[in-house]
């Protein structure tokens, strides 16, 4: 069982809360036992049932623990299951969270939620599914990141030590438009089932906003996107470009991945083109790199050529691409650190939205 706090009253053990830095800065639900309960509940699993460790404190995330963090983002318990997969996702060794916690670069854990959890738990996927107003979507992403913080150990100037951070690092969850999609779901795309349902974590930058405009010809269209799309992904500023590692994300609008199906691109002709033009040569790096830099070392030891050519992404495998937002001009692109033990990948957790016990329909007092 966690460690409980008492307080006189919940305006008191919110500030406590605050106070012992318990709270990404905003107010949260105080994690009454009843509340706490209620939610493991729905969870369909018991309280002492681990989900793994998070670093940088290797803090045994329990459901019991990862409840608590659910109660205070303001989950609904419909939402928990959502956020128990990707709080074991974040558990995965694979994602290297004590790296990502500690380094100074700008990531947060993306989740992008996938399946029939995406109804059924009302994750948005279409206008402003990343900005405000949607509530499972800003519960559910917040939850991990309070047990990044209380589990994991995670705080500003101490064990974050993101330069500066970006608003994802409060909450950055969304799911897939699948029914805008033309092609089948992302998750399709990794192995699972159409009928299973799945969040996919990607340690990321913020979304950067990439536009194109519509043109007559579809095939000139198509071209001009993933031309702008792989400008976009291999920025002389971006990680990515210079340590060719970790996975990037794509978000296409609509209207965006309509254009590119049109003319016969799949997820994987897409990744695939992206990868052999998402590239930066030697002469353009050399003038953003100090000439004694590990990175310039590295591409030295390959040779002097000023044509010699470096990919944004290590492989078409490195670029999750899905379908989200609305439609319209712009689309985004996630760059990431690519840095790590395991390069900063990404990784997949089922939902499991079949074991959850039924709730009373009463709430317990408190």
């Amino acid at each position: 069982m966690s460690p409980r706090l008492s307080a006189l009253s919940e305006e008191v053990a919110l500030e406590q809360l605050h106070a012992d830095g318990c709270t990404d800065g905003l107010p949260v639900v105080v994690p009454t036992p009843a509340r706490v309960e209620r939610m493991v509940l729905a969870s369909g699993l018991d309280a002492d049932a681990s989900l793994g460790q998070i670093g940088p404190n290797l803090g045994e995330a329990t459901v019991e623990k990862a409840a608590v963090a659910a109660v205070m983002a303001g989950c609904l318990p419909d939402y928990f299951p959502v956020a128990v997969a990707a709080v074991r996702a974040v558990c995965d060794p694979r994602l290297d969270m004590t790296e990502v916690q500690s380094t100074t670069h700008n990531l947060g854990p993306l989740l992008i939620v996938n399946g029939p959890a995406v109804s059924a738990c009302g994750v948005a996927s279409g206008f402003g599914a990343l900005g405000p107003g949607h509530r499972a979507n800003a519960s559910i992403g917040r939850a991990v990141r309070l047990a990044m913080i209380n589990i994991g150990g995670g705080r500003p100037g101490t064990s974050d030590m993101a330069l500066l951070g970006h608003p994802g690092k409060f909450t950055f969850c969304l799911g897939e438009d699948e029914e805008a999609s033309p092609w089948p779901p992302l998750h399709t795309s990794l192995g699972y089932d159409i009928e299973q349902s799945t969040v996919t974590v990607a340690c990321t930058e913020g979304p950067h906003s990439v536009l194109c405009f519509p043109d007559d010809d579809p095939e000139v269209y198509a071209d001009h996107l993933l031309n702008v799309l792989a400008a976009s992904l291999s920025g002389l500023g971006a990680n990515n470009t210079h340590f060719a590692r970790g996975t990037q994300v794509l978000v296409l609008n609509p209207d965006h991945a309509v254009a590119l199906a049109d003319v016969g691109y799949d997820r994987a002709t897409i990744a695939e083109a992206l990868h052999q033009r998402a590239k930066r040569s030697w002469s353009e790096l050399s003038t953003v790199r100090a000439r004694g830099s590990g990175i310039n070392r590295h591409l030295r030891s390959q040779g002097d050529d000023p044509d010699l050519v470096v990919h944004a992404l290590s492989s078409p495998e490195a670029l999750l691409i899905l379908v989200a937002g609305g439609t319209g001009l712009y689309s985004s692109v996630m760059p990431s650190w690519g840095a790590g033990p395991h390069g900063n990948g990404h990784v997949t957790a089922e939902i499991g939205l079949d074991q959850a016990c039924e709730l009373p329909s009463v709430m317990p007092a408190q």
